[in-house]
C-alpha cells in the first residue's frame, strides 16, 4: 500500500501514487493566467508549449471557462445513445471549420483514439490490409496508431501488428509511389511531423498523396492531432495546402485542455458507416461539446489564426540567436535547431522562466505556445534566447 508523501515545501508527492513513465520537469504549476503558468514556489513561468498543444486559449479563457462551468451545471455527461443539442453544436462547428468537403464528424477523446477509428475504417472501407506510413511519424501509443509510428518497436508491446506496414521517405514523393499498390488500405501523413521536431511536409508531397492515394482506391489520412485546430496559423494543414484527405483527425488542444478528438470525413464514407461500427463512451460528452464550441468560436472572434501567422513570422525571423541556427515548421508548432542539445536550451530557458519542450530530434527545441500569444511574450522569448550562450 502507497503511504502518503509531502516534499520539502509542504506540497502533496505524486510518485507513490503513479507509474514511474514520464521525466517531469523541477517545476509544478498550480494555477494559470493567460499564457503564464504560476508555480507553488512563487514562479511566472511564461508557457511556450502548452501541455503537448492542448491549452491552445492559454489559461483562464473567460470564454472556454464560462462554457465549461454552465455546461457542468447544466448536464454534465450523457451518452451517444441520445442526441444532445451542445453535441448538435460542436460538430457543426467543427464541420464549418474543417476543409470545404470534410462535412461530418466522429468525436472521440484523444488523438490516438481519433487515429485509431479512422485506420479502422479505411480498412473496413477497401477491405485491404497494408498501409503506409512515413518516416519520423508519431501517431500514437494504442494498436494501430502504434504500428504505423516509426521507431515504436522500442515500446509497442503487442506481439504482432494489427496490418501490414510500409514506411517510406517524407522528404521524396517517389518513394511514395514505389510503395503504392492495390494493397494499400491508407497513407496517413502528419502535415508537420510534431514529435519529429516541427518537420514540414512539403505541400508537393501532400498533393501527389492525394493523388497517388485516388489512383490506388486508398484513403488519405491527414493526421492533424497536434497541428491541427488553428496550430497552423490555418483551420487546418489541409487548407493551407488545398489538399483534401479522405479522413482527417484532430485533437490535442480542439477543447481546449479537455479530453477530445475527433475524426472529420466526407459524406459519402460517413453515410457508407452503420450502426456499431464506431463507438465511444466519453467521446461527444456534453462537457467536451461546450468546451468545443467554445474553442472554434474564440478562435473566428478574436482574429487568432491571423495572429498566429504574424507572429509565427516574428518567431522565425527573431529566433536566430544566440543557440538557435534554423528555425521549421509553421504557425505555432516550431522547431528550433540548436547548437548544443536541445534539452540543454530547454533547461537554459526554464531557469529564466520559460517553458519549451524538445523533440525527437536531440538538437531541436519545440515551440507550442497557446494561440493567444502576444507581441510582448515573442519579445521575453527572443530576449531571453540572446542571453543564452551558444
Amino acid at each position: 500500500m502507497a503511504t502518503a508523501s509531502t516534499t520539502m515545501d509542504g506540497s502533496f508527492d505524486e510518485a507513490p501514487y503513479t507509474v514511474p513513465v514520464y521525466a517531469q520537469l523541477p517545476l509544478q504549476p498550480v494555477a494559470g493566467e493567460g499564457v503564464f503558468l504560476l508555480t507553488r514556489d512563487g514562479r511566472r513561468i511564461l508557457d511556450m508549449y502548452g501541455g503537448h498543444a492542448v491549452a491552445c486559449l492559454g489559461y483562464g479563457h473567460p470564454r472556454l471557462t464560462a462554457a465549461i462551468s454552465e455546461q457542468a451545471q447544466r448536464l454534465l455527461f450523457q451518452s451517444n445513445v441520445v442526441p444532445l443539442d451542445v453535441r448538435a453544436s460542436a460538430a457543426r462547428a467543427l464541420a464549418n471549420f474543417a476543409p470545404p468537403g470534410l462535412d461530418r464528424v466522429f468525436l472521440v477523446n484523444s488523438g490516438a483514439e481519433a487515429n485509431e477509428n479512422a485506420l479502422r475504417i479505411a480498412c473496413r472501407r477497401t477491405g485491404r490490409e497494408r498501409v503506409i506510413a512515413l518516416e519520423g511519424a508519431f501517431h500514437g501509443r494504442s494498436g494501430a496508431c502504434g504500428a504505423v509510428t516509426w521507431g515504436a518497436e522500442s515500446w509497442y508491446g503487442f506481439p504482432r501488428l494489427p496490418f501490414d506496414v510500409s514506411f517510406v521517405s517524407r522528404d521524396d514523393p517517389t518513394s511514395l509511389a514505389a510503395a503504392m499498390g492495390d494493397d494499400v488500405a491508407a497513407v496517413i501523413i502528419e502535415p508537420i511531423q510534431g514529435v519529429a521536431g516541427a518537420v514540414d511536409i512539403s505541400h508537393e508531397y501532400l498533393r501527389a498523396a492525394r493523388t497517388l492515394a485516388s489512383e490506388h482506391g486508398s484513403l488519405l489520412i491527414f493526421d492533424e492531432v497536434q497541428c491541427g485546430v488553428g496550430r497552423s496559423g490555418y483551420p487546418f494543414v489541409a487548407d493551407a495546402a488545398g489538399v483534401m484527405p479522405d479522413l482527417l483527425t484532430t485533437a490535442k488542444g480542439l477543447a481546449g485542455g479537455l479530453p477530445a478528438g475527433a475524426v472529420i470525413m466526407s459524406n459519402a464514407i460517413a453515410d457508407q458507416l452503420g450502426f456499431g461500427e464506431l463507438g465511444t463512451t466519453f467521446g461527444g460528452g456534453p462537457l467536451a461539446c461546450a468546451a468545443i464550441e467554445a474553442v472554434i468560436g474564440a478562435i473566428r472572434e478574436q482574429s487568432l489564426l491571423e495572429s498566429v501567422r504574424r507572429l509565427s513570422s516574428r518567431l522565425r525571423d527573431e529566433c536566430l540567436t544566440g543557440p538557435v541556427t534554423a528555425v521549421q515548421g509553421a504557425g505555432f508548432l516550431l522547431g528550433l535547431r540548436t547548437t548544443r542539445p536541445a534539452v540543454q536550451i530547454r533547461d537554459a530557458l526554464l531557469e529564466r522562466d520559460i517553458l519549451t519542450g524538445t523533440s525527437g530530434d536531440p538538437h531541436v527545441l519545440r515551440l507550442l505556445p497557446p494561440l493567444v500569444l502576444e507581441d510582448a511574450h515573442v519579445d521575453q522569448l527572443v530576449q531571453t534566447l540572446t542571453e543564452i550562450r551558444p
